[in-house]
């Protein structure tokens, strides 16, 4: 008998891979795999989960008004234009669900977030990827690559898993290339990591267009990634059409509640961006400084490149420092075979890093 058959394009997805979290046979697993937050969660979202465990037995705020209005007080933005998600994950999904499918095109740069390919995928569309120039989003590569079949334009800014960012006038220039019906979707997950004077999340276009959206998570430096929380901010059209296609409580009551304590905790959220800020510095200067390439980031992880053969390849160092203990994050799926990935963890995970990294490079 024949078996069901999914969709075309499903299964040309390779199912996505998160950062390993265990290096085997290591007494303690250091995880510099995923771009966690190196100091966790806001105490006061802890202490909010815990106050909330015993009304579990209660649905969510269905709209998450108590959330998109602590967002909208956080980041000076209307809550009627925001909407809530199970991590940016699900927003993405539910973007290209809603604007694209058989026929027609998602277009992306070539190194951005694999869920981009895997959703476009997933809804029937073409996955197009745009070559990038030293790992940085090609504006022009882009342009040159929308058709009458493209349908959204996602960018990620920073860049996972770069590190690499585009300015303010080379979205603004993006946008303007655009046909009107095509969706331009940043995705500013690591924005609060970004101190550039000419970087910006996209805010200005969204309130001045209405094919823009910027989506950003909870995941990074909130360090409330095990919960699965992220929003978007867009224009009343596109909120519509998500509120029209999202689960009905898609967003959980721990997840909401936790969000809502982490955003008013400004102590904790300008600790984390101070450690971030003196420690990507850092990292980068003392990987640098074992003959290694590491390209410019302004996120919270840094991009390290190996050489393409011999004894000190990409793969080599991942099961070095697995054998001390340390997870980083291999890039072949990215089209970086060459490179690793290595988030910016706690102080003395840092340094074991370095430390295994100079011992595999001496050895």
């Amino acid at each position: 008998m024949a078996s069901p058959r999914p969709r075309p394009g499903i299964l040309e997805i390779q199912p996505y891979v998160g950062g390993k979290a265990e290096a085997k046979g290591a007494a303690r697993t250091i995880k510099l795999s995923a771009n966690e937050s190196a100091l966790g969660p806001s105490p006061k979202a802890i202490d909010a989960i815990e106050a909330a465990l015993a009304d579990s037995h209660r649905y969510p705020d269905g709209g998450a008004d108590r959330l998109r209005a602590a967002i909208g007080r956080r980041f000076e933005l209307d809550p009627e234009r925001i909407v809530c998600g199970s991590g940016s994950d699900e927003l993405i999904h539910l973007l290209i669900a809603a604007y694209a499918g058989p026929g027609e095109e998602v277009l992306y740069s070539a190194h951005g977030f694999l869920m981009y390919r895997l959703n476009a995928l997933a809804a029937g569309a073409t996955p197009v990827a745009a070559p990038e120039t030293g790992l940085r989003t090609d504006i022009d590569a882009l342009l040159a690559r929308v058709t009458s079949r493209t349908r959204l334009v996602f960018i990620a800014n920073p860049n996972n898993p770069t590190g690499s960012y585009i300015t303010a006038d080379e979205l603004s220039r993006l946008h303007a290339g655009l046909p009107e019906d095509v969706v331009l979707v940043i995705d500013a997950a690591y924005a609060e990591y970004a101190h550039r004077d000419d970087y910006t999340t996209g805010r200005e276009l969204i309130d001045r267009a209405e094919n823009v959206v910027m989506t950003r998570t909870f995941s990074k430096m909130f360090g409330l990634a095990a919960l699965r929380l992220g929003w978007l901010y867009a224009p009343p059209g596109i909120v519509d059409v998500l509120n029209r296609v999202r689960g009905p409580f898609n967003v959980n009551s721990l997840a909401q509640t936790a969000g809502i304590a982490a955003l008013e905790d400004l102590d904790h959220q300008e600790r984390s961006i101070a450690h971030n800020d003196h420690w990507l510095p850092r990292m980068t200067q003392a990987i640098s400084g074992l003959g290694l390439s590491v390209h410019p980031s302004i996120a919270n992880f840094v991009l390290i490149e190996f050489p393409a053969d011999g004894a000190k390849t990409a793969s080599a160092a991942s099961t070095w420092l697995e054998k001390d203990g340390i997870t980083a994050r291999p890039m072949t799926a990215y089209g970086l075979p060459h490179c690793l990935r290595l988030s910016i963890g706690q102080a003395e995970d840092n340094k074991a890093a370095i430390d295994s990294l100079e011992g595999f490079m001496t050895s």
